[in-house]
Order: structure tokens, then C-alpha cells, then sequence
């Protein structure tokens, strides 16, 4: 048998529970265990890529929470903030001159900079420039810890193509946050109903559900009804991917892009008549079959907007440029070092214990570039141990291969600790021992991390945060104070592009 097989099997009894009754029934193909109907690995379920366009085609803003809107609000603050500065991150200049070697022009802007594309190209690299630093938004799934739900970044796949597509039709702030949600809705509640399979084998989430985001921004936008939305799903679907073994590349962020400019190009070809598979979700041969072999329908057919993704189980804002996984222990690390004015000499060994997905996911354990730091706990700990922050000036090559800091990197242990794996996955606790030169040791845990729905930052601290992107890019500090009166009253602004100029070099 092989490994995919058993892993499609040993899926069908876990996910039993959990499934739907619709799930079962509709498939007529169940077994029997302990006197119950257990629906197979896969749900046949029907309607599913119905239901979600009927979300977005739909729901009227006045639906979305007042609590929702302002939560959103930080997300889209924090994004155009990353948009600046990813353009000078390493991949930024590169993508510079991509547009010029594929000779494009148009009106969309390029946020950051004096350049103009096109929407499908603006959508492409503002979303590669959010994503470039890994300090854009996270949402880890409520059930991450059972059968279902993996990890997504939100507002890197819809935010640049809602705003190229928003400039263009002179879009209020009303429709574009609107739209914002419907896309961050639609793919945090896909990235909720997946089996880990996808993960596990290599599917970067991000990447393959943001297409999903990106189409239903636009076509909320586009005003399209639900059988061309339906169609914008089926393109986008197949024209998804992404891998994690790119993770610690510039073509992590260069995956998520691509779904950013995918989403947006499938509402256009839906809307001239394009055609595709209507029921690419749930079809034998569709996107979940193959992707995860297998999904949970509830989410997409009962939970869309209730709750909202925003209000449960929330979206974490990163006060880190690094994987949202080493924020609980850097959080911890930063309250440890502050409270007990630990010394960099002082320290003689630090172990860090967290679950097997964490240690599998932080895969750099001797980094030396800033995109690798970025996914190496030792990094993560030895740059609070020596310099007490950790921003984005820290998480660069050379900050990286100083002699100081790989001699750092050296004193810390990064360990799967089975106190951290029976606590769930959903909780990325992390457990913190640093012993010092004198015998000293100091100990402490964390589950969440500064900016995390449990933790979470106010719209102001948001704004300092913002403050310091805008820095990195050398941003005009008049612009920087109007961004962020903008996006504070975005529900009252008649056009999106009065953000143009503020976004433009």
C-alpha cells in the first residue's frame, strides 16, 4: 500500500467524528463503528462552491460586526506598512526588474514606489512585498489541534489585489473593506475545513487557498452574480499552488503573490465569459480531493460569517518578522530577559521545548541569511538575548553571520518537548529553560505570543508598528500620520484612491 493510501485511510477514521451527517448521508457509502454511520474519507456533499459564492455575492456590509471592522482595520494598516517596507527587502529591487523585463505598463500602483503596472502585476508584487518579511498577519485554526484546519496568512492574498481593483472603480472605503472581508472570510474558512494532509505533504496553505480570497474580493467588487463567482472559484483553483519546502526563500511570499494575481485575473476572465468546473470545491476531481484528500463541508457550508474568522478564533497581528510559531517563545524570551536583566555573557545554554509541528516547521537550526533566520528558533532567541529586539533591521544577512550571534545560535537547543505536543497544536507552547554561567536557571512558558487574539495589540500599537515599517522604507513621515487617519476612518472615505498618492512614491 503506499504512503498517500494508508494516509487517505488512517484520515477516514479520524475524520469520522467530524464530518457531517449531510456528509454521510449524501455519500450512501458509510460504515458502521461502535453503532454509528462513519462517512469515508471523502465528503460527497454538493453545493458547496454554490454556498460560497452566495456569501460573497450576498452579504451586505452592514451584516459584518462593528467589532469585525475594527479588527480589520489593523490588519490593513499593518498590510499597506509591509507593502512598504517589502520593497526593500531583498526581493523587492528583483521584482522591480521583473516588471521591467516583461515590459509592463499600466495604471495600478506599485505601493512603495514611483511605478505604475498593471492590476494583475500591482496585485503580484504588492503581495510578494507584504509577505516578503514574514511579519504579515496569521490566522491558526480553531480545530488545528483535532482532524481539521491549517494555518493561513490573510491579508497578504487580498489586500493588494482588492486595492489594485478598488483604485481602479474609485471603490469607497465601505466596498473595499467589504470586499476585504468576503476574501479573508472565504479563505481562512477553506484553510478551517482542510485535513492536514495538505500540509503535512507540502502545500504551503497561504498559497493555495489565497487564490480563493483574492477571487472573492474582487468578484464582490466586480459586482459579479453567483454563477460567474463560482466560475472565478474554478479558475483560481486551478491555477493554485505552493510549497513549503520554499520556506525560507523569496519564493515563499513569491507563492502567495501569484495567488494575489490569480484571484484577481480569474474574476476577469469569469466576467468576459470565461468558463470552468462550477463546483471545483467539493468535485471528485476537485480542489479538495486533491489537495487534502479530504475536508470538513461544515465550515463552508455553516460557518461562513458566523463567526466571522476575525472575531473567532481571530487573526494575529506579528510584533516579529519572523514564522508566527516563534512569537509565544520570543515573547516569553523578551518578558525573561527584561525581568532578570539577563547579560549575553551570562548565559551558558538555552533549551527551548515546543510541539513536533513547531520543530518541523522551524527547520533552520544553524541560519545564516535573514529569510532563514526567519524560520530558526535559535536565531529568534539569540537576537533577543543580545540585542533585546528583534525587528526588521535585526533580520538581515549580516546581522545574521556575526560572530556574536552564530556563537549565540550555538548556546540554544531547539527540542520537541512532550509537554509542548500534548498541549495541541492550536496553542504553539513553548517552554523556555536558560541556565546561566553562575548555575542560575531561569524558566518560563508561553502558548501565545504579543498580538495574538489572546494578547492582542490595540489599533495604536498597530500604528507603531506601521510607524517602523514605514521607517524601514524611509517613508515621509507626513504620508505616514495620513495612513493612519485614513485606515482609522476608512468606513467614512468616498474614494480608495485617495490612497493612492499616500502609497506612492
Amino acid at each position: 500500500m503506499r504512503r498517500r493510501d494508508f494516509g487517505k485511510l488512517s484520515l477516514a477514521t479520524l475524520a469520522s467524528s467530524l464530518l457531517t451527517e449531510q456528509a454521510g448521508a449524501a455519500s450512501g457509502k458509510g460504515s458502521t463503528a461502535g453503532g454509528k454511520t462513519c462517512p469515508p474519507a471523502f465528503p460527497e456533499v454538493k453545493g458547496v462552491t454554490a454556498r460560497i459564492a452566495e456569501f460573497v455575492t450576498n452579504t451586505p456590509y452592514r451584516s459584518i460586526p462593528h467589532t469585525v471592522i475594527e479588527l480589520g482595520k489593523k490588519s490593513i494598516l499593518d498590510g499597506f506598512g509591509l507593502a512598504l517596507a517589502g520593497q526593500h527587502a531583498e526581493s523587492g529591487p528583483i521584482m522591480l526588474r521583473y516588471l521591467d523585463s516583461v515590459d509592463s505598463k499600466g495604471k495600478s500602483t506599485v505601493m512603495g514606489t514611483t511605478r505604475t503596472t498593471s492590476p494583475e502585476l500591482a496585485a503580484l508584487v504588492n503581495s510578494v512585498a507584504i509577505h516578503a518579511e514574514d511579519f504579515d498577519d496569521t490566522q491558526l485554526s480553531a480545530e488545528k489541534s483535532k482532524t481539521y484546519g491549517l494555518l493561513m496568512h490573510p491579508t497578504a492574498p487580498v489586500l493588494p489585489p482588492a486595492f489594485v481593483l478598488a483604485e481602479k472603480l474609485g471603490a469607497s472605503g465601505k466596498e473595499f473593506m467589504l470586499a476585504y472581508h468576503l476574501g479573508v472570510e472565504v479563505e481562512c474558512k477553506l484553510s478551517e475545513s482542510m485535513a492536514p494532509r495538505a500540509y503535512e505533504e507540502g502545500f504551503h496553505t497561504s498559497a493555495i487557498c489565497g487564490p480563493f480570497g483574492a477571487a472573492a474580493a474582487c468578484a464582490r467588487l466586480r459586482k459579479l452574480d453567483v454563477e460567474k463567482t463560482r466560475i472565478a472559484f474554478g479558475i483560481a483553483a486551478s491555477t493554485s499552488g505552493g510549497l513549503r519546502e520554499e520556506f525560507g526563500t523569496m519564493t515563499k511570499p513569491l507563492q502567495v503573490g501569484h495567488g494575489a494575481e490569480d484571484g484577481y485575473a480569474a474574476v476577469e476572465l469569469a466576467r468576459l465569459g470565461w468558463t470552468a468546473a462550477d463546483n471545483i470545491i467539493e468535485a471528485e476531481r476537485g480542489f479538495m480531493r486533491a489537495v487534502a484528500g479530504s475536508y470538513d463541508p461544515k465550515w463552508l457550508l455553516e460557518k461562513l460569517g458566523a463567526p466571522w474568522t476575525f472575531e473567532s478564533p481571530g487573526v494575529s497581528i506579528k510584533p516579529y518578522p519572523s514564522g508566527s510559531l516563534t512569537h509565544p517563545a520570543m515573547t516569553e524570551m523578551m518578558d525573561l530577559v527584561k525581568a532578570h536583566d539577563i547579560k549575553p555573557d551570562q548565559v551558558a545554554s538555552v533549551e527551548v521545548g515546543a510541539s513536533h509541528n513547531n520543530v518541523q516547521t522551524l527547520l533552520y537550526h544553524d541560519p545564516h541569511t535573514g529569510l532563514e533566520a526567519k524560520f530558526s528558533m535559535e536565531f529568534c532567541m539569540a537576537i533577543l538575548l543580545l540585542e533585546r529586539k528583534a525587528g526588521l533591521p535585526q533580520f538581515q544577512d549580516e546581522v545574521v553571520n556575526r560572530p556574536d550571534v552564530q556563537a549565540m545560535i550555538r548556546k540554544v537547543r531547539f527540542y520537541v518537548d512532550p509537554r509542548a505536543q500534548a498541549a495541541g497544536n492550536d496553542k504553539m507552547t513553548s517552554l523556555i529553560k536558560i541556565t546561566l554561567k553562575s548555575g542560575r536557571v531561569i524558566s518560563g512558558q508561553s502558548a501565545f505570543g504579543k498580538g495574538s487574539p489572546a494578547n492582542p495589540m490595540s489599533y495604536d500599537e498597530v500604528a507603531d508598528k506601521f510607524r517602523g515599517s514605514a521607517e524601514f522604507a524611509h517613508w515621509p513621515k507626513a504620508k505616514v500620520e495620513r495612513i493612519v487617519e485614513f485606515v482609522r476612518t476608512l468606513e467614512a472615505r468616498p474614494d480608495m484612491r485617495e490612497m493612492t498618492a499616500l502609497l506612492r512614491g
